[in-house]
């Protein structure tokens, strides 16, 4: 007979230290084999030229370095989930599947249909939480509803901690992997993908930055935030380690972490939202079709320096400062009028932190349809964020260099006309 294994699967946790899923895999009885699924499903929807793609395929190559030293490998397959464990129970005596929990409609259906093909072969299917610090039903009014204010989760959330909610998984012990042959990791090109080498940012945090973090984290021409969210996005550095430091070191930056939380649990308990407005009202707002405007906006070529800056800094690196994407975001909807739905999705093939969850919060909140959003007749004058925010243009002059020169485009729509515009149009359709 052949010997009984158990798998653990990767998906948004490329790394090996404090993993929960595998903690768990690895405490277990069976040796563990890890495996890692290029999903068709997600791939074939996305752009030849991802610099997400390489990077996982980057942290990838790391992880099959580290299961190498230990015997074993990550086996890696590009194919359906389903497809890739028909090959896995062919090849191995699977006993049970171990993985950490996502809570985006996708991912959960997934799991659902995996639950169901795992359980007609007598398999186990077992789930951990990983990526956030508090999942489903752990944070909960007191009527036993889910919180769409931010404020009260946030304050349960913390009252909710215990000594040891941040302690980490440990794995320095645990090395019962299955031994096998070594194998290539599959090359990015024949994923369809392009390979070429984008800047990614550090894996690391300093005390320093966090204390002045709170200070400096609106202002986009220095290095005020940690730019740490493709690594929490991927899973590359475990979110109850950074949670540990902001409690140290930084609130504000905590609270930042909180709001991914709850975004998070937003998606989970309310799956609708990623396509719909949370307040169902605002589905009323009559839209502009004006796809010049939309395309002005997405080359960064409105005539709005901190608006142009950001767009030009996003197209340009796939990432775009937390400041900026409020006001690029409240400028899609507000002084264009155009659908929130068109930004999100903009922003989710460009970014490289994207994270769903976090995206349709964010632009729903710009749009004032989302929870807890801002109210609709607040409209950020991109004018004034400049003064505030970059008042010398250094992050102005870095992504627009035309700027304050002839060839710089004026303005495509006036502000105060936009803004009455705004106002009014969504005045009239949420009192109808």
């Amino acid at each position: 007979m052949r010997e009984a294994i158990s798998i653990f699967w990767h998906r948004r946790d490329l790394r090996t230290e404090d993993n929960a899923g595998m903690y768990k895999a690895l405490s277990g009885n069976q040796p563990v084999l890890p495996i890692f699924i290029f999903d068709t499903n997600i791939l074939s929807k996305l752009h030849e030229r991802d610099a997400r793609v390489v990077f996982i395929h980057k942290e990838l190559q790391k992880l099959k370095k580290y299961y190498q030293n230990k015997g074993s490998d990550l086996r890696v397959f590009f194919d359906t989930p389903e497809n890739a464990f028909e090959q896995l129970c062919s090849a191995f005596n699977v006993r049970s599947v171990y993985t950490n929990r996502d809570y985006e409609p996708y991912a959960r259906q997934r799991d659902e249909n995996m639950h169901e093909w795992f359980g007609s072969k007598g398999i186990a299917f077992i789930g951990a939480k990983d990526h956030v610090i508090f999942e489903k039903r752990e944070i909960l009014k007191d009527n036993g509803d889910p919180y769409t204010v931010f404020t009260p989760y946030s304050k349960k959330w913390k009252n909710h901690l215990a000594a040891d909610t941040f302690a980490p998984f440990p794995s320095e012990n645990l090395e019962n992997f299955h031994a096998i042959q070594p194998e290539e990791l599959i090359k990015l090109n024949d994923l369809g993908f392009e390979a070429f080498e984008p800047q990614f940012p550090e894996k690391n945090i300093t005390p320093d930055l966090l204390e002045v973090y709170k200070d400096k984290r609106d202002i986009p021409s220095v290095k005020g935030t940690s730019r740490l969210s493709v690594h929490l996005r991927f899973g590359t550095m475990s979110i109850r380690s950074l949670a540990k430091k902001g409690q140290k070191h930084s609130e504000s930056w905590l609270n930042e972490l909180i709001w991914r939380d709850f975004y998070q649990m937003i998606i989970f308990h309310f799956p609708k939202s990623i396509d719909h407005e949370f307040k169902s009202k605002y589905a009323k707002i009559p839209w502009s079709k004006n796809m010049g405007h939309f395309e002005k906006w997405t080359e960064g070529k409105t005539g709005y320096p901190m608006v142009d800056a950001g767009m030009r800094e996003l197209n340009t690196t796939g990432f775009m400062h937390n400041r900026v994407r409020m006001v690029v975001a409240s400028f899609l909807t507000k002084h264009l009028l155009l659908d929130w739905r068109l930004g999100e999705r903009y922003f989710a093939e460009k970014l490289l932190d994207f994270e769903l969850a976090s995206n349709v919060g964010g632009w729903q909140w710009a749009a004032g349809s989302g929870c807890d959003a801002a109210p609709y007749f607040r409209v950020f004058n991109p004018e004034s964020q400049l003064k505030k925010f970059d008042p010398e243009h250094r992050y102005v002059k870095k992504w627009v260099p035309e700027y304050g020169t002839s060839s710089y485009p004026e303005p495509i729509v006036d502000h105060k006309w936009a803004r009455q515009r705004a106002i009014d149009t969504y005045k009239k359709a949420l009192s109808s």
